[in-house]
């Protein structure tokens, strides 16, 4: 029933729309970027479908189609959304508030060229305002104009909702697919589903279209900064040449000069030749120091060319820049700067510009030293031209001067327009192959998926619940969660008692509690045939779990088995034995071990309820109660005891909580852990099984305390034959 009323009236028809884009290798411009190599890089694929489905660009498609609303006809049950371009009414918002997102009207139209516009307000009360079409209508969460035909006829009321753009962006950057189409091409299928297919297809036509919009846009950088490098060096030395060319015409002016010593005409043409390679070296090393300059700036983006000089390492370390740059700055768009990525890339990016510097310096220390070597040679020839008149000679110089100038000036133009070209050439990283296409049908409609997922979900979740409680207790709840963690053998169960009495073990009690201590006592017997068992320590991992009960009740059951049996109450920390059985604690363990007054028959005192039961009680609590059992005096008073008792049960401290118990462990002959079901956690367990690898106790046995089950997990219950106790032993002994 539920299944079916979901699929007619809660499920929303979605349309699967896809189309299959290509990503280009490689997208050279030819231009100066061409030549450092190609800056834009061959990205990966993984690197562009995570751009592709990145939030900032499925919101900067949202923001260019102006996604602000979604229209609805009102249904019986359930809203139906149309496309706006379906509809004979338009939105045209002028401006928006952001608290205009969630909220949304309802249009009313009339054959009179008006509509009612209807809103609730907080009282859930309608608000009829009635407009006509293009008329500006002024909200204080947004101003908008509704635009219509005049023979516009709506049998239905139009719902208009405001949408938040990021929330939208961030939703079909969810529903966006991105997936390889085949492993032998550089093709990606895009696919999202929407319940309105018109819209699909051009959100993910507008997608491509801001993909590769962005994509030329950090390519185009390259050569923007290129030209901006050139720019600056062309206006400069456009500023020197027109001083050159100033200062060659006064001079002229003033000396009246004419022609050379025709005398002087050999030596000339010897000497310009020298002169114009120092011109060659020269303008090498006007460009190495204008490259030096640019690369002082704190904030340098992308080097320029290195122009001119002829160095494959300089060229390659300044490509290798370049795109280390383009790759920084596109991967800020999708990741935080303060990210081990973007680190990694500001060290490369650090110890490239300090190596292309020191590289620019070993090539100018190259060039110098040649142009030195050339100066030298040149100063043959200077000797013979000093005969020339000195206004010669200058003029000389001053020319010289403006060839080079004139010589960069013309070099660095004809780079501009190189870099233009490039600028103006460059192409979409990607071509549609496929254009985005709605299915004809929607996907999830299907009554029959819906039906069987109510069934399974129908089935699941009572187990889900059943599995999840059991998988959320950490309690031990029965005998198999002992058994599948620790390999220390199980004595028997204690069964649970309403009774709060702490002495329930008596002459003629005929109790399961008192029957299950005397299989227990049974147990204990047979565990042990062929082994001194005088000496039993109790213990457990924390406090609460039933140590103290169960050292009583033992006691008990072997002191009207005939024996005679001596409880003593090593908890030193918070013992609770004496006081259970209503006897006072004023001098005991601690007050014998710590004086050598008291005598040892003093402190022991006779337990009245149960012949042959005595108990020496825990005495004044001490500060250090582990010093205090590391004493000698500890195992002398064992060793007199066993003397006079047939049993000497020891009640000690949690094990899992301090570290007292071991302090006397080597004095007993057998330990028993005491596990209280829904009350021990399972993580108890690994204690239990550490300290019985390590072999800190003797003879360690298990019993589980305060058992529910009306059957022991042994067979045991009144009647019962004797092949049940048969099983007990074999779990004992591992039979």
């Amino acid at each position: 029933m539920t299944a079916n009323i979901y699929t007619r009236y809660n499920s929303t028809p979605q349309y699967l729309i896809s189309g299959t884009l290509l990503i280009k290798d490689n997208n050279s411009t030819g231009g100066l970027s061409s030549q450092i190599g190609d800056i834009s890089g061959n990205r990966n694929l993984g690197n562009e479908m995570v751009i592709l489905r990145s939030k900032n660009l499925m919101h900067r498609v949202i923001s260019e189609l102006s996604l602000h609303t979604s229209y609805f006809f009102e249904g019986r049950f359930k809203d139906i959304e149309v496309f706006q371009d379906d509809l004979p009414v338009s939105l045209i918002i002028s401006s928006i508030d952001s608290s205009a997102y969630g909220k949304s009207f309802k249009l009313n139209i009339k054959e009179d060229n008006t509509f009612n516009l209807i809103e609730v307000d907080d009282d859930n009360q309608e608000i009829i305002s009635k407009y006509r079409f293009g008329q500006e209508i002024v909200k204080p969460y947004a101003t908008f104009t509704v635009t219509g035909s005049p023979n516009t006829k709506v049998t239905k009321d139009i719902i208009v909702r405001f949408q938040n753009f990021r929330k939208l962006a961030s939703k079909y950057s969810k529903n966006l697919w991105v997936e390889l189409e085949t492993k032998d091409a550089n093709v990606l299928r895009l696919s999202l589903t929407d319940a309105v297919p018109q819209r699909g297809v051009l959100i993910l036509n507008k997608l491509v279209d801001v993909y590769n919009k962005e994509n030329m846009e950090d390519r185009n950088q390259v050569e923007v900064n290129s030209i901006k490098f050139l720019d600056e060096r062309i206006a400069f030395l456009s500023e020197e040449i027109s001083d050159v060319e100033k200062h060659v015409e006064q001079y002229k002016k003033q000396n009246d000069l004419t022609d050379v010593n025709s005398n002087a005409q050999l030596y000339l043409r010897t000497a310009s030749e020298y002169n114009r390679e120092l011109a060659s070296f020269d303008l090498q090393l006007e460009i190495i120091n204008s490259l030096e300059e640019y690369l002082q700036q704190e904030e340098l983006r992308l080097v320029p060319s290195s122009l001119n000089i002829s160095d494959g390492t300089l060229n390659g370390l300044i490509s290798k820049f370049n795109e280390l740059q383009l790759d920084r700055q596109r991967m800020l768009r999708t990741i935080q700067p303060s990210s081990s990525l973007i680190q990694n890339i500001d060290d490369q990016l650090a110890n490239l510009r300090i190596n292309i510097k020191e590289n620019l310096g070993n090539i100018k220390k190259s060039l110098l030293i040649t142009r030195d070597n050339l100066k030298s040679n040149s100063a043959q020839f200077q000797s013979k031209i000093r005969q020339v008149p000195t206004i010669d000679r200058e003029l000389q110089e001053i020319n010289r001067q403006q060839t080079i100038k004139q010589s960069i000036y013309l070099f660095l133009l004809q780079r501009r327009e190189e870099a233009g070209l490039a600028l103006a050439s460059i192409e979409p990283k990607s071509r549609v192959i496929d254009a985005p296409s709605a299915n004809n049908t929607p996907f999830n409609t299907g009554s029959s998926s819906t039906y069987l997922a109510s069934i399974l979900l129908g089935f699941l979740i009572p187990f889900s619940f059943i599995y999840l409680k059991n998988m959320l207790n950490d309690k031990i709840t029965e005998k198999e969660d002992v058994e599948k963690s620790t390999g220390v053998p199980i004595l028997g169960e204690i069964t649970h008692s309403d009774i709060t009495d702490p002495l329930q073990v008596t002459e003629g009690n005929l109790s399961p509690i008192a029957e299950s201590f005397r299989l227990i006592r049974a147990n204990l017997h047979f565990a042990t045939i062929g082994k001194e068992n005088k000496v039993i320590l109790i213990t457990s991992c924390r406090s609460g779990e039933g140590k103290t009960f169960f050292s009583t009740n033992l006691g008990a059951s072997l002191a009207i088995s005939g024996k005679k049996v001596i409880l003593l109450e090593f908890d030193l920390r918070l013992p609770k034995l004496i006081s259970n059985l209503n006897y006072k604690n004023k001098i005991g363990i601690t007050n014998y071990l710590i004086s050598n007054d008291i005598d040892l028959e003093s402190i022991i005192i006779p337990i009245s309820a149960i012949p042959g039961l005595s108990a020496i009680g825990a005495g004044t609590l001490p500060p250090n109660p582990a010093e205090i059992m590391m004493s000698t005096k500890v195992g002398q008073m064992i060793k007199d005891l066993r003397k006079k008792f047939d049993y000497i049960i020891i009640d000690t401290s949690p094990v899992g909580q301090v570290a007292d118990t071991f302090n006397i462990s080597s004095y007993a002959d057998s330990s028993l852990y005491i596990i209280r079901y829904n009350y021990s956690r399972k993580l108890d367990l690994d204690i239990i099984e550490e300290v019985h690898q390590s072999h800190k106790l003797k003879n360690p046995m298990i019993v589980l305390n305060d058992s529910t089950n009306k059957r022991s997990k042994y067979g045991y219950e009144y009647g019962t034959k004797p092949k049940a106790k048969v099983k007990i032993f074999q779990n004992i002994f591992g039979l």
